[in-house]
């Protein structure tokens, strides 16, 4: 049914399919695997070629596309990663990135602790726009690296204590939780951006919705005259068309991959795979 639906949005059939793409890493083994299973099945079945994808530059090159940039600094933002990165030496080098729980998934935590429905990001930057009252949370820049799971613990200890007479709401948390939060990313992104001197800064991921995390890149990216861009949000967050995009990208630079080159790869970094398309 999915394969029915997504052939039904796009208006096509199976018979128009060129190429098929899909993500072969990083994520969750089940998940990568029966999305590799299913590209496997349909590429032999319709006789056309196949090519993996890394979704992480698969995020970046969709913003590359949409925003009409050529070579930014792009800062990911996610459920699951939370990473800073550009073009150098043929490759996507890492500048920063967070040595614990990414910052959409911790979000998230924090959201089921106040009792929100799914999605919670939406609904904890709404409770942040009615404070301004800052409650001191631990601030964990480790050289480039972030760490966001003392502040989750931070954040969870004042809600439980928010009922014994504390001078601060739950409002008060939501936006001392985000202030420190995209304080440290803006802090590693404008070290990044000093080091590598690019003059554009991309944001994407799910995350990169909220809109003061948006206000406070803006911020060092005039201080720096870089332009500054945000994927359009139908396609921040996970989407087919990325992967679709950079794997046309890759096919045309590559060459389709082998079925035995399909293996999926759940913890292979992007730092690791050529983009001859770049090049």
């Amino acid at each position: 049914h999915i394969i029915e639906d997504a052939l039904h949005e796009a208006n096509c059939s199976l018979d128009d399919l060129s190429l098929i793409a899909f993500s072969q890493s990083p994520g969750l083994g089940p998940v990568l695997r029966i999305g590799a299973l299913l590209a496997r099945l349909l590429s032999q079945s319709l006789g056309i070629p196949l090519v993996g994808v890394n979704h992480c530059i698969a995020h970046i090159e969709i913003g590359r596309l949409l925003c009409n940039i050529e070579d930014p600094l792009t800062l990911y933002v996610s459920g699951g990663n939370t990473i800073v990165s550009a073009y150098e030496s043929e490759a996507y080098q890492i500048f920063g990135e967070t040595l614990d729980i990414a910052i959409g998934n911790m979000i998230d935590a924090f959201a089921r602790d106040l009792g929100l429905p799914h999605p919670g990001g939406p609904k904890v930057e709404k409770l942040a726009q009615e404070s301004s009252n800052y409650v001191p949370l631990p601030y964990i820049v480790k050289g480039m690296d972030l760490s966001f799971s003392g502040i989750y613990t931070a954040a969870k200890r004042l809600i439980e204590s928010i009922d014994q007479g504390k001078d601060y709401t739950i409002n008060d948390i939501a936006y001392s939780l985000q202030e420190t939060c995209f304080a440290m990313l803006t802090e590693v992104t404008e070290r990044a951006l000093a080091h590598t001197g690019k003059q554009e800064v991309l944001l994407t991921g799910g995350v990169a919705a909220n809109k003061r995390l948006q206000e406070m890149v803006c911020y060092i990216c005039e201080d720096h005259d870089a332009r500054f861009e945000v994927v359009p949000l139908k396609y921040a967050g996970d989407n087919g068309a990325m992967i679709a995009w950079t794997g046309i990208l890759r096919y045309n630079s590559k060459g389709p991959d082998s079925i035995e080159n399909t293996i999926i790869k759940p913890k292979q970094r992007m730092d690791n795979i050529d983009v001859p398309w770049r090049k």
